[in-house]
């Protein structure tokens, strides 16, 4: 609901006469053919100074991306390789993105590798400065072999989150709890501590779920973060520990968490 109240505000917002050109352009990068046969592309977006897009999980006042590629011919599955996000405060809320330039990594499995890849995608993402509006991006390209490596493509795979083992953590352990309208999730985690700010972004498999910003505090090599989902029905339900991700931030770094195992 503050998501949508934020978005119908900015829309309403004088400056209307920005347009979606004025401030996003986007290329699909064709990058090239990996070891298995399968595609390593990427999504170059370039933002006008001050603008701003979202991470997957964007927060209270972001627009979450999404992406269709059912126009696509000879493509198995498609998967995202996310840079480390930064973290924004907007209005005292909070939210997660990206600004200046997102090369986003698109790691494609072909049905066929003896064949082409026709990739196709509609993307529809917010973008935001004083003011947000909509934005929605059509692209295409064939996808021929062998192609050719990338660095804007390599650096944003440098850039994507370490995992668990990685990172260094000794210990994950979650209690949840029933409230009025949802689950609250207390994660302990180990992890060894950055000497930086640290922000928490919990997700779930249903993204139909509301996830609170988290409250975070250090204690020692130990991480303690809290949350709360409230899911449509607004009561207590059934919560998939294997399908909770913790990512933690902390000054362009970040560390994927996955699984909310019980104490």
């Amino acid at each position: 609901m503050i998501r949508s109240v934020l978005l119908l505000t900015c829309l309403a917002a004088p400056a209307l006469a920005t347009t979606q050109d004025d401030v996003l352009s986007v290329a699909l990068i064709p990058g090239w053919q990996t070891e298995n046969g399968g595609r390593m592309a990427g999504l170059d977006l370039r933002l006008a100074p001050g603008w701003k897009t979202y991470w997957r999980s964007p927060g209270d006042a972001g627009i979450p991306p999404s992406f269709d590629w059912s126009g696509s011919e000879n493509v198995r599955s498609v998967r995202l390789h996310w840079p480390a996000p930064d973290v924004f405060q907007v209005n005292r809320m909070q939210t997660i993105g990206y600004h200046d330039r997102l090369v986003l990594p698109v790691e494609v499995t072909p049905e066929d590798p003896a064949r082409p890849i026709r990739l196709r995608v509609r993307m529809d993402l917010g973008v935001c400065d004083e003011i947000c509006m909509p934005a929605t991006v059509e692209l295409g390209s064939e996808l021929t072999a062998p192609g050719a490596p990338d660095d804007a493509i390599r650096a944003a795979l440098a850039r994507r989150a370490a995992t668990a083992q990685e990172a260094g953590v000794t210990r994950v352990a979650c209690s949840i709890d029933p409230i009025a309208d949802g689950l609250r999730i207390t994660a302990r985690v180990g992890l060894p501590d950055p000497g930086l700010p640290e922000v928490v972004a919990f997700e779930t498999a249903d993204r139909d779920v509301w996830v609170a910003e988290a409250v975070t505090e250090r204690r020692g090599g130990e991480l303690v973060s809290i949350t709360e989902l409230v899911p449509p029905s607004g009561a207590p339900f059934a919560l998939d520990r294997s399908q909770i991700t913790m990512t933690i931030l902390a000054a362009g770094s970040a560390v994927e968490v996955r699984g909310c195992p019980a104490p």
